[in-house]
């Protein structure tokens, strides 16, 4: 009988997010570049020579680390609270060397999908998958596009060790545009933070509607109901980290009442760094979709980039800006 994953947060995890295969990325983008068919080979060749080359850890792995040491709280006999696939584009054949690295890092992964070149995207829904993390942003657009799922663009390994605790899981999400929907930002984008404030604080009784990462916070939220501690206790904590002030807070804190979530921690900082506050909370990882808080923040915790849905205002707006 096939396993049910209802009641399980599934995890989809690039290969180059999960470990940082830095090296072999850089010599095929090199290669290829030169002539594409022997870029491959060459990408080939060097995968099987090293595939008993351990591969050091990625960017998101302590997230992935942390969020599988959950599973111990589960009963024999439930489904597990976390499920992991590990999505490459690698074939079978060269795959091995993720597979080895999986083992050598004891990480309890069992299910994986290796592609051969074609986006790792199109099987996500087949998997079941909430999360996908990658850093190919054509494959976290096209997820982003197609709704399926909450998707984001994790940057290659940085320099700093993560603080992150392994007893914990600790997540931090922006509100607009991530959690919630762009209806919001739109009007601060288009009319400035007064007209923002107004809005928001007019509406502070309406609910947001949701966002990319709404459904992976309810069932992160979820997860929380089926753990054997109350929720304050729990080793799953939430932060909300948005540039919102006050009187635009309000609305934020009532709109995940009405969703049922429970989050452990809000912070409006009405412009103030970002950077800081995830230092301080040791996200293991931060949601976020503008680079002018994404670009101090991956300095000091793991962070992933939120696209916009294609042809959507923000979008359009974003591709203006970039343009001009």
């Amino acid at each position: 009988m096939p396993i049910s994953f209802e009641n399980t947060l599934v995890v989809g995890i690039s290969a180059t997010a999960l470990f940082d295969l830095t090296e072999s990325d850089n010599l095929f983008k090199k290669e290829s570049e030169k002539d594409p068919a022997q870029g491959l080979k060459n990408y080939r060749k060097h995968m099987l020579e090293n595939e008993e080359e351990p591969l050091e850890k990625g960017i998101g792995f302590p997230l992935i680390q942390a969020l599988l040491n959950l599973n111990t709280y589960k009963s024999n006999d439930e489904a597990p609270l976390v499920e992991v696939v590990v999505m490459s584009r690698n074939s079978p054949e060269t795959g091995i060397r993720v597979l080895n690295a999986i083992r050598s890092h004891k990480l309890k992964i069992t299910r994986s999908a290796f592609t051969a070149g074609e986006s790792s995207a199109d099987y996500l829904d087949a998997f079941d998958v909430d999360l996908f993390l990658t850093t190919n942003e054509k494959d976290a657009q096209k997820v982003i596009d197609s709704g399926n799922c909450s998707s984001a663009v994790l940057s290659t390994p940085t320099e700093f060790q993560s603080t992150a605790p392994l007893n914990q899981v600790r997540i931090a999400f922006d509100g607009d545009a991530v959690l919630f929907d762009d209806s919001s930002e739109l009007v601060y984008k288009e009319k400035g933070i007064t007209e923002f404030h107004k809005n928001e604080n007019a509406n502070q009784d309406v609910p947001m509607k949701e966002g990319p990462f709404a459904k992976f916070l309810i069932k992160l939220s979820k997860l929380q109901d089926r753990l054997p501690m109350s929720i304050e206790l729990s080793p799953v904590r939430i932060a909300i980290v948005t540039a919102r002030s006050s009187p635009s807070e309000m609305r934020v804190i009532k709109t995940l009442r009405t969703w049922g979530v429970y989050v452990d921690e809000a912070f409006f900082l009405g412009g103030v760094e970002k950077s800081n506050i995830l230092k301080a909370f040791k996200a293991h990882i931060f949601f976020d979709d503008q680079d002018v808080h994404l670009e101090n923040s991956s300095l000091v915790v793991p962070c992933g980039k939120v696209l916009y849905k294609t042809g959507s205002n923000l979008y359009k707006l974003k591709r203006n800006e970039e343009e001009a």
